[in-house]
């Protein structure tokens, strides 16, 4: 059994942490978060000691294994996007390794000093690129592969399309402030690039047709695909049929002009990727780079509005 620390338990994500270290066997010694509405620990570690003040939870890190004889092996971070870096480095200076949620750091500056700070502590950082572990997922990422074994110079036509629905809140929260989140391309776009470039290789251009509050698109050319990318928290853009079924999101991803299938079966994919790092797996720094390079460069790029190859939901805003 392994103990763990949670910084951020109560944001939106921190549930499925709380249930994926329950579910591997392990136990949550102590959580923080300055909001202290957490009665979500009842269904999970009601026995866990809480705090809303970072200075006490350090004090407790620091002193557990002192009193106890015992260590907290991992932190687990949940925290606002720009809190990340600053608490996986708590967490390794901690003698404990880290998972953080996506994106790890909102720039790649952040990925070399944390790899200087891996060195010096002997800890690890994995972030949760659960993607990576979807069972849809890793099969076309096999048939890609077969592909362009057999042709490795081939081209794939892809269309990434995400729209999950927010209310005003989302705007006041830290989320709609791209210097706290990243964006929206950093906020819900990034294990998806993330995934993409797995399958289809490194990036080699990247243009931004559409930079708004509530919705991003783009071009990317991947080594194996080109991709026309649209992501959107505003319900208005979620096409009419969709929103005729009563649902509030829209995931869509086409390759070659198929529908490539894989709404199904995330439910689990948290207590997965813990699975996976506690045998030995997880993904560390090297693996995150590449899609933070991907957002970190999309903050910096300019809108060219809809000129060249853009997303066709683009119309949808710029009209």
């Amino acid at each position: 059994m392994k103990n763990f620390a949670l910084i951020g338990a109560a944001g939106y994500i921190a549930p499925r942490h709380m249930k994926a270290i329950k579910e591997t066997g392990n136990t949550l010694i102590a959580a923080l978060d300055k909001y202290d509405g957490i009665g979500i620990m009842d269904s999970h570690f009601p026995q866990a000691h809480f705090f809303t003040e970072f200075e006490r939870f350090d004090r407790f890190i620091d002193k557990y294994h002192r009193e106890t004889d015992k260590k907290i092996d991992y932190i687990a971070i949940t925290s606002p996007n720009y809190l990340h870096d600053s608490h996986i480095r708590f967490a390794l200076k901690s003698g404990a390794h880290a998972i953080c949620e996506k994106p790890l750091v909102l720039n790649p500056h952040n990925i070399d000093q944390l790899k200087v700070i891996e060195e010096e502590t002997g800890k690890k950082v994995y972030n949760i690129l659960q993607l990576r572990l979807h069972d849809s997922i890793i099969a076309l990422k096999n048939k890609i592969a077969k592909e362009l074994e057999a042709n490795p110079n081939k081209i794939y036509d892809i269309d990434l399309t995400y729209l999950t629905s927010r209310g005003k809140w989302y705007f006041v929260s830290w989320k709609g402030d791209e210097a706290k989140s990243g964006g929206i391309a950093s906020n819900i776009g990034v294990h998806f690039f993330d995934m993409l470039s797995w399958i289809f290789g490194p990036i080699e251009e990247n243009v931004v047709h559409l930079k708004q509050p509530d919705a991003n698109a783009g071009y990317m050319k991947l080594k194996n695909a080109n991709v026309r990318w649209f992501l959107s928290v505003n319900y208005d853009y979620i096409p009419e049929e969709v929103r005729a079924s009563g649902k509030t999101t829209y995931r869509s991803i086409t390759v070659n002009g198929e529908e490539f299938e894989f709404s199904e079966g995330f439910t689990d994919l948290h207590t997965t990727s813990y699975r996976h790092i506690l045998q030995g797996g997880g993904f560390g720094l090297d693996e995150a780079r590449n899609s933070i390079n991907i957002v970190s460069t999309i903050r910096k790029l300019p809108a060219l509005g809809a000129v060249g190859d853009y997303h066709p939901f683009c119309r949808k805003v710029l009209g």
